[in-house]
């Protein structure tokens, strides 16, 4: 059974809980898990690199000399390939390098993810991330106080708008809700922050 303890943004520790064995303690599957990283960051990509090709440029419709007795090579087009203005042979074109995965791949990929941060000892468990401001000082303070360093991802419950907005503008901080946790962002943090409320939304979304 995995075990983690249950602090307070005080560093206090207050209980223990059990975690779920189908979600924080499986057998990882390290291709399934680099595919939905892959998934995500293809995502972003906008594939809008583009090239005219001989089709896709102006002109060049009428043949410009005679086929035979001028000495010259023949050509069809002043816009063929070699001609100055002519169409790009083999040029990049728009391109959508989004994939797809089945649900039953997304979840394996998502508890993967989880079980590496509990394995590694990179998963920290609070009773509430919940803050009293929105200033970037407290949140930093918090942070020193549970000896968070490094890339820290914030899970919530519910949305925590002073969390987010006291951490938006540190480029090593994030807060997410529970329903919006990704391999992507989970993988990319150094420590992992869950409210014990967000830890049973997850179990119950991916038993």
């Amino acid at each position: 059974m995995a075990k983690i303890k249950v602090k307070n943004i005080k560093n206090e520790d207050l209980k223990d809980i059990t975690l779920s064995d189908n979600v924080w303690n499986i057998e990882v599957n390290d291709i399934v898990l680099k595919k939905a990283i892959d998934l995500q960051m293809a995502a972003t990509r906008q594939g809008t690199r583009s090239t005219k090709g001989r089709s896709d440029v102006s002109g060049g419709g009428r043949k410009p000399w005679r086929q035979k007795g001028t000495g010259r090579a023949r050509q069809g087009s002043t816009r063929a390939t070699q001609w100055v203005g002519g169409g790009v042979y083999g040029g990049v074109t728009n391109q959508d390098f989004s994939f797809k995965m089945n649900k039953k791949e997304r979840t394996l990929a998502l508890k993967s993810a989880l079980t590496y941060k509990f394995k590694d000892k990179e998963l920290v468990v609070v009773d509430s991330a919940e803050m009293k401001t929105l200033k970037t000082k407290d949140f930093k303070a918090m942070l020193n106080t549970l000896n968070l360093t490094g890339k820290v991802l914030f899970v919530t419950e519910n949305d925590s708008e002073n969390l987010f907005m006291a951490s938006r503008n540190l480029g090593y901080a994030y807060a997410i809700m529970a329903n919006e946790i990704n391999c992507l962002d989970i993988v990319n943090s150094d420590i992992l922050v869950v409210e014990e409320a967000a830890v049973k939304k997850i179990e119950e979304a991916l038993k």
